[in-house]
């Protein structure tokens, strides 16, 4: 894979940007180097987020703490709600401020506060401290995918973001690995202490290998346009398309989330113990991981949002067949495919808006989406902690994020083929 980052990072077709006023371009080398970088944020983004549901039934044996299903499901969706916060401000940042300081700066937001979460005296700071993390977290991904679409050709869009994206399963598999072996050994506090690795290691590479994009330095000049707030993207001939994302990003990421934070605890509450429980888990990320090898290749063949939404109704069909209550083998099977086909379908959002949307619009856009999506994953982990709590029983919730998936299915078909990218108004004549 070769990157022609003079042309990936200067801007669309027809902006007049002259030799004179661009900075120097960046090498196919460092460009390489910032998306390694970027990626490796996204595992420990992963990793920081997906460790809440290893831990579950730890908390819930603590006794001091008295936790029920219904407050582990409010503090899960603390994580989300700062989420939301952040992926809403951060795609914005990015875009006013650059790439760099905003991926930095959440970088360390994440990772400083979740090695806090094991040292909270009590569910009311830990919640906090979830809180406070999410706003990290969410605006991570977007201000890292929207560096990374301007280090790369516009035909290598769909592969970079489903493959950056791969990086949250992957950070969500090394949890339940190693949650079966360090919680029984060492407690759920160590769990959170082993973010204190990309403090250390990861967000020091980001200081020396993350550039700042051409795009940013050239719109921070003299003869910066004006006008690429959210606003903007719900007046014509945005609109139409900025909510269809929205809904779609909020109905996916709600399947996608509300697996991630309830299936350890789901499958115990199935007669599974712990280390089985996590292994479920496991299958699920690791699906996510294999998924970003397929919807990879399928949305640069077919389009992201085509393949988002096969990939979306693929999820839904999983979930459905587990629960009709099939041998194991069939559960673990049916599970990779959700993993396939919900975080395939995230990843390709991501790869749709940055498709979608002109340069000046590429942040602030990836931060709508994701974060009206932070709606959905906020009301995954209380729907799903509502429903146990209501004697509904487990396949409750796995109808629930199937009704996401599949609503996140028609969405992207809708999107698909009804909707079409727009010259951007600014660069017109």
């Amino acid at each position: 894979m070769t990157f022609s980052t003079s042309n990936a990072v200067a801007g669309s077709p027809g902006q007049n940007i002259g030799n004179s006023s661009q900075p120097r371009n960046i090498s196919n080398r460092k460009a390489v180097l910032a998306i390694v970088t970027c990626w490796l944020l996204v595992v420990f983004d992963g990793y920081d987020l997906i460790v809440y549901g290893t831990v579950q039934s730890s908390l819930l044996a603590i006794d001091d703490w008295g936790l029920t299903p219904t407050t582990m499901g409010t503090i899960g969706s603390l994580a989300f709600v700062g989420m939301m916060i952040g992926a809403l401000g951060a795609g914005r940042l990015s875009d006013m401020l650059g790439r760099r300081r905003t991926i930095l700066a959440c970088a360390i937001t994440f990772s400083t506060l979740t090695v806090l979460c094991a040292f909270a005296p009590n569910p009311l700071v830990f919640g906090a401290l979830r809180l406070l993390s999410g706003i990290g977290l969410g605006g991570l991904v977007p201000s890292a995918n929207a560096m990374v679409a301007e280090l790369v050709p516009d035909r290598w869009r769909s592969t970079m973001a489903t493959l950056m994206m791969s990086g949250v399963p992957i950070g969500g598999s090394i949890a339940a690995v190693t949650g079966i072996w360090v919680i029984p050994a060492f407690g759920w506090e160590a769990m959170f202490l082993i973010a204190i690795i990309a403090l250390v290691v990861v967000v020091p590479l980001g200081f020396r290998y993350l550039p700042e994009t051409l795009s940013f330095k050239h719109r921070s000049g003299p003869g910066a346009r004006r006008g690429s707030g959210f606003g903007q993207l719900l007046r014509a001939p945005y609109a139409g398309a900025s909510i269809l994302f929205a809904v779609a990003s909020l109905a996916i990421l709600f399947a996608w989330y509300g697996l991630g934070t309830w299936l350890p605890n789901l499958m115990e509450q199935a007669g599974y113990d712990l280390g089985s429980a996590l292994t479920f888990a496991l299958a699920l990320n690791l699906g996510a991981v294999a998924g970003s090898v397929v919807t990879a290749w399928a949305g640069d063949r077919f389009g992201a949002s085509p393949t988002a939404a096969a990939a979306a109704l693929v999820a839904g069909i999983g979930l459905a067949v587990i629960m009709t209550s099939p041998p194991v083998g069939v559960v673990y099977a049916m599970l990779i495919l959700a993993g396939v086909g919900t975080h395939g379908t995230a990843a390709l959002l991501i790869a749709a808006v940055a498709n979608h949307y002109p340069e000046r619009l590429r942040g602030t856009a990836l931060g709508w989406a994701m974060g009206m999506g932070r709606i959905g994953a906020v009301a995954a982990p209380q729907v799903g902690g509502l429903l146990l709590a209501s004697g509904l029983g487990v396949n409750s919730n796995f109808m629930a994020f199937a009704f996401g998936a599949v609503l996140a299915a028609v969405l992207f078909a809708v999107i698909a083929f009804r909707v079409k990218p727009v010259a951007d108004p600014a660069e017109r004549g």
